[in-house]
């Protein structure tokens, strides 16, 4: 089994009022966990990766339990999500997609019945990269009110032998959103992908 071992862990959380138009009644509020772990397949080519995204699921429990709390703890609230990872320049690209399934089924798992797909980003990066993860609509896709982004990045990470590993939750769509399309009040039980 590979180690990934947490160095560190990060909670961010934000509250939007306004985008420079009138303040919201209600802010819209995001919060972005993430974990600076080791990497243990760094320096090396490793064939069979898919197992490894096993060891990580209780890392993405963590860090949803993380994100959950610092959103207040009513999983009712919580309408949109998104994930992604750094990887250390003596990781691959491939690394950072071991965050697939552990991520987005750690967050479906505490969310209840999340049917959308988990918008994700992974790059490798340098000490202190930043990444913009994608954020949309835990129950479907093509919700426009909440396609949006959240930066994210640790500034001693990660190191060459490192992972950024993050998830990203929010509560209520941008605060100025007015580009129609399918709302969220709208969204029948399948419409997931639609």
């Amino acid at each position: 089994m590979p180690e990934f071992a947490i160095r560190k862990i990060a909670v961010l959380t934000e509250e939007i009022f306004h985008e420079g138009g009138p303040v919201a009644k209600v802010p819209r509020r995001r919060a972005a966990a993430m974990a600076v772990v080791n990497n243990p397949f760094a320096g090396r080519y490793v064939e069979d990766l898919q197992s490894a995204m096993g060891d990580l699921k209780p890392l993405g429990l963590l860090l949803s339990d993380k994100l959950i709390a610092a959103l207040g703890g009513d999983v009712k609230q919580i309408d949109g999500y998104g994930k992604g990872a750094i990887v250390g320049i003596a990781g691959e690209l491939e690394h950072g997609a071991l965050w697939h399934v552990p991520g987005g089924y750690a967050m479906r798992e505490r969310l209840g019945d999340a049917k959308a797909i988990v918008p994700s980003a992974k790059k490798v990066g340098a000490f202190g990269s930043r990444l913009d993860v994608p954020l949309g609509h835990i129950n479907a896709a093509y919700v426009r009110s909440h396609f949006d982004a959240m930066e994210v990045g640790i500034s001693d990470g990660p190191r060459p032998d490192e992972i950024l590993f993050c998830l990203a939750m929010t509560c209520g769509p941008r605060v100025h959103d007015r580009m129609g399309g399918l709302a969220a009040k709208d969204i029948k039980a399948w419409d997931g992908l639609r």
